[in-house]
């Protein structure tokens, strides 16, 4: 018979389950551990493939549910209000593939004049950075003109729009990267006003072999630097697609143009007309025609204070029957109860403070008593983050007047080319192109009391059959560019008679 020792037989049974409870404890601690790993594996490849599908949703998303009505919608009945508006005419939001390309440099641009100076000026330099396969830094606005603005690129334009939009034509850049900045801001890079009218050639020739050197090179005036004409089709269209699809103003911008063309609406069609009659205009053109010797003087002392505008001496009259001065409001109320406005119309002043006031408006105001501004339709508060800001009142006229049932400019400066080219791409709506130059002579004729107002009206309406914005060749004088029609008033490579212009871009 075995004799079992109690004592040692219940330590030995102790430390054997303290043994098995020693392995649990590890094989617990190590299976915890592998659980740990195996989520932590799991999230890391969960969230890699939700980033992934996140990516190619963005690419592809848009074309997979184009069509599909939206869950989102807040206000459908404000958004099919505007579906004939063009701001439902930009494309679907597709991220065009980058461009590949070996770069050349980079080019930095400063914009001069105002916005639809700056605004043709930057379609111009992003297709010559592409044309040169070079990097655009984010063109720089004037801020030292006339009306120094303040305003930078991103105040007025939507600047991720703008760098996306075009990625698949041009590399774009917000600022230099930090090597190249600090060289320039050392001064180490080549500054320079390219010649104006030039065509690609000039800037394969002249302007490439530069970049090359210096790695930046700045050009410091863009104002009509590209020629109107002869350049290559691509280019051309590439200058429209900036224009009518990269350059969208802020969604500030874009949301009080929204309104103001919702209140004008309420109350039926409605005429812009783009009054000219401001007085840095009369000063820099010397036109004073109606105005007192006061009044003549104040606008003289004006010119000369400023010696970038060289004309000086300026013979007035002279002048105006040339054709080369805006429209009084007398001589543009004539014209519009000429051609038949109806007076009931509402007419919405494009145009900053006109001189001489409510006392040269009266006239106008007779004739056409539903005159409206920005400033009547909309609330002080409304205008107040604009103030001092010229540029960007100014883009919420241009949407305005794009948008308008009659687009009448009353001088041929820069908005009015810019818009009158906006228009037509957008399926040439009505714009009165007026003939200054012979409507000078028959208003003359008029108010001397040659002719009857029957005569008068004919004769107006006769002189502006085929000056309505209507499908016309534009006019190309060889080695005369200033005096040729101007490509952003008439761009008739990229115009085509569809529904949606647009689609005749996307193909280059």
């Amino acid at each position: 018979m075995c004799r079992i020792d109690k004592s040692g037989g219940e330590m030995g049974m102790v430390k054997g389950v303290e043994k098995v409870k020693g392995s649990i404890g590890i094989i617990s601690s190590r299976s915890k551990m592998k659980m740990w790993m195996i989520r932590a594996t799991t999230s890391v490849l969960l969230w890699t493939c939700i980033v992934q599908l996140t990516t190619i949703g963005e690419m592809w998303g848009p074309r997979v549910l184009k069509g599909w009505p939206s869950c989102f919608s807040h206000d459908s009945s404000a958004a099919s209000a505007l579906e004939e508006s063009h701001f439902n005419n930009l494309p679907p939001r597709i991220l065009p593939p980058k461009r590949v390309y070996k770069n050349n440099g980079y080019l930095m641009v400063s914009c001069n004049g105002g916005l639809n100076q700056m605004r043709a000026a930057i379609c111009d330099m992003v297709a010559i950075a592409r044309y040169l396969n070079v990097t655009l830094i984010v063109p720089e606005l004037d801020k030292t003109s006339f009306w120094a603005d303040p305003s930078e690129f991103q105040d007025i334009f939507d600047v991720d729009h703008f760098i996306t939009s075009l990625r698949d034509e041009v590399r774009i850049l917000k600022e230099l990267p930090p090597r190249l900045k600090q060289r320039v801001e050392l001064g180490m890079t080549h500054t320079m006003a390219p010649i104006s009218w030039s065509d690609m050639s000039y800037y394969h020739k002249q302007i490439l072999p530069l970049v090359q050197k210096y790695k930046v090179v700045h050009l410091n005036r863009t104002d009509a630097r590209l020629a109107n004409n002869h350049q290559p089709l691509d280019i051309q269209k590439l200058r429209c697609r900036v224009n009518f699809g990269a350059l969208r103003f802020t969604s500030q911008i874009e949301e009080l143009g929204k309104r103001v063309i919702k209140l004008l609406r309420k109350n039926g069609p409605f005429l812009v007309l783009h009054l000219r009659y401001e007085m840095d205009m009369l000063a820099f053109s010397g036109c004073t025609q109606g105005c007192n010797n006061e009044e003549v003087e104040e606008l003289t002392r004006m010119r000369y204070a400023y010696p970038w505008w060289k004309e000086k001496i300026i013979n007035s009259d002279l002048k105006r029957k040339d054709g080369l001065c805006p429209l009084t409001p007398e001589e543009t109320a004539l014209t519009l109860r000429a051609l038949d406005i109806d007076p009931n119309m509402q007419i919405y002043i494009a145009a900053g403070e006109i001189y001489g006031g409510d006392k040269r408006m009266a006239s106008l105001a007779s004739a056409f008593p539903k005159l409206v501004r920005k400033e009547t339709l909309l609330e002080s508060s409304d205008l107040s983050f604009f103030q001092n800001h010229s540029s960007q009142m100014a883009a919420l006229d241009y949407l305005v007047s794009l948008e308008s049932d009659i687009f009448v400019p009353t001088y041929d400066g820069n908005m009015a080319k810019v818009v009158e080219g906006h228009r037509r791409f957008l399926g040439f709506k009505k714009t009165i192109l007026l003939d200054r130059r012979h409507l000078v002579d028959l208003i003359d004729r008029y108010t001397s009391g040659s002719w009857s107002w029957e005569e008068f009206s004919d004769a107006v309406k006769q002189a502006h059959t085929e000056r309505m914005g209507n499908p016309i060749k534009r006019l190309v004088i060889p080695d005369r560019p200033k005096e040729e029609d101007y490509f952003y008033s008439n761009p008739e490579e990229c115009l085509q008679l569809s529904e949606d212009p647009l689609d005749s871009l996307s193909s280059t």
